[in-house]
């Protein structure tokens, strides 16, 4: 049992040189309960369980802790949560009409327009009204090519990609610089004094859907102080805020006002992590690339994440996980029938990536304590799923892993009376020590916070909750 409870996982096998573990501390510190409940033709179970796996033993070096435990079952919960929570009883909708699997005149197309602007800009790049329906996006796309789509779209700031399969992915110039790339990336780039580990480690969370919220909530589920930082004109909506900020605090501040902009750099001067999903290159205008930030915060931890890797010709394309599935062949090896591309059971490359993060912030937080330096973490959904089609692509995941059941959900899920209603979701995916079983709070109101760290408002160092500073 401790074999497969440790090595057998070969996504925590692949990372552990990264979180500066050995085989020993696994074995000796990971309840890892075999099986998998995310069925695929594709290796997701190992992904996603190693991937909490992987947070839940970094966790444990810098909190302390005996056991980590991790169950597939609740695993697989957590990673679909966009599916099973509610409000007040109602379900969410994960993707937005507009988005999903179009067929072109030659083929498939994946398109991405939950945001508003996301859409206008898809609608307006096939010459349809800001009102035009599925049935008017439809007959648009079949009238063009898969290529032609790809490009004007891309082009114009909108969201969608051609489907491709694995072969021909996999010999493109995108795919081979994603292989250049670490699964996870933690590395010292400059020496520094050692910074001793905070009570409660501050974490600057710079991040939007669905991976970076899923890294910084793990962070606050182990004990960091986060702060989410939000600019007041991009929208999101309740039902992800509600599934990715839960145990987080969140401002916002538009660092295009001068004012905003010095208490931002305040706040980044007193943090030890932060950590950004914005594609590559779009937060250096406000000083928040990576040599600006080393020299002028040598201390600071900076974690990032991108769809397709900063290197490579789609370096600094907007990306999803839908997309990056579409893209690199994993929606053709899920094809439901050998046509119509499909998807994995859940946004498992978000989340997995995610996961990964919070293991590489929390490595990097325990190693500049020891070592001293100025960290970097890197992961990336491409590079996330490159792992995953390397792992046996088209073979029944269920022939190889025991699949297990969830007859009944009500044991990993939770329900909290919040100001939106009351909240139904997926308790955390790991636990360390039977601790985390719930996170601090959920429903806090997007922009409610002051931007300030806990330390400096009433509560929050005991892990209640902050005050609200507006509402």
């Amino acid at each position: 049992m401790g074999w497969w409870n440790g090595l057998v996982n070969p996504l925590l096998v692949e990372v552990l040189p990264a979180l500066q573990l050995e085989a020993a501390d696994v074995v000796r510190h990971l309840d890892l309960v075999p099986g998998t409940a995310l069925p695929s033709r594709l290796d997701v179970g190992s992904l996603a369980a190693g991937a909490v796996a992987a947070a839940g033993l970094a966790a444990r070096a810098v909190r302390g802790g005996d056991r980590v435990q991790v169950d597939p079952r609740q695993v697989a919960i957590a990673v679909s949560n966009d599916r099973r929570q509610t409000i007040d009883g109602m379900p969410g909708q994960a993707f937005a009409p507009h988005s999903g699997f179009f067929e072109a005149a030659d083929g498939w197309v994946r398109t991405h327009a939950n945001y508003a602007h996301h859409r206008a800009r898809l609608l307006a790049r096939l010459g349809l009204s800001p009102e035009a329906d599925v049935r008017a996006l439809a007959a648009a796309i079949a009238d063009r090519p898969a290529q032609q789509l790809e490009d004007e779209i891309t082009a114009a700031g909108g969201i969608a990609v051609r489907v491709r399969a694995p072969a021909e992915w996999a010999a493109g110039d995108q795919a081979r610089a994603v292989r250049g790339h670490d699964l996870l990336s933690v590395r010292a780039v400059t020496s520094h004094r050692p910074v001793p580990v905070r009570d409660r480690p501050r974490v600057l969370d710079l991040t939007r859907v669905l991976a970076g919220p899923v890294a910084t909530r793990t962070l606050a589920l182990v004990g960091c102080d986060v702060l989410r930082v939000d600019p007041p004109h991009l929208p999101e909506d309740d039902g992800t805020h509600l599934e990715t900020d839960s145990g987080k605090r969140t401002t916002e501040l538009d660092l295009r006002d001068p004012a905003a902009r010095r208490r931002f750099e305040d706040l980044l001067g007193e943090a030890d992590v932060l950590v950004t999903g914005y594609r590559p290159g779009a937060l250096a205008a406000f000083g928040l690339d990576e040599a600006t930030l080393a020299r002028r915060y040598p201390p600071l931890i900076v974690a990032t994440l991108s769809a397709w890797t900063p290197s490579g010709p789609w370096g600094a394309r907007r990306g999803f996980d839908s997309i990056v599935q579409a893209a690199t062949g994993i929606a053709v090896i899920e094809s439901p029938d050998g046509v119509r591309p499909g998807a994995l059971p859940a946004q498992v490359l978000d989340h997995a990536t995610g996961y990964l993060i919070a293991a590489g912030v929390l490595t990097a937080i325990r190693r500049r304590a020891v070592a001293g330096g100025t960290w970097r973490v890197s992961a990336h959904l491409a590079r996330t799923a490159a792992w995953l089609l390397a792992r046996s692509p088209g073979e029944p995941e269920q022939d190889r892993i025991a699949p297990l059941a969830l007859d009944d959900l009500a044991p990993y899920l939770v329900s909290t009376v919040t100001d939106h209603g009351t909240v139904v979701q997926s308790r955390p995916a790991l636990r360390l020590d039977g601790r985390f079983d719930t996170f601090a709070w959920v429903g806090r109101r997007r922009g409610a916070d002051d931007a300030a760290w806990a330390g400096a408002i009433t509560g929050g160092d005991d892990g209640t909750p902050p005050r609200a500073a507006r509402s």
